[in-house]
């Protein structure tokens, strides 16, 4: 999220927020085969 991407975030707020996004997505919206198609959250 950070490294090369320095450019991108312009306060550590901003920063935050995006990796606060990620693990949301990570979580609750990405689909793995492995799980049947399910979210991690989804699929427990």
């Amino acid at each position: 999220m950070f490294y090369d991407q320095e450019d991108n975030y312009k306060t550590l707020d901003e920063l935050i927020l995006a990796i606060d996004d990620y693990i949301n997505y990570y979580n609750y919206d990405r689909i793995k085969v492995k799980l049947k198609g399910l979210s991690p959250i989804n699929y427990r």
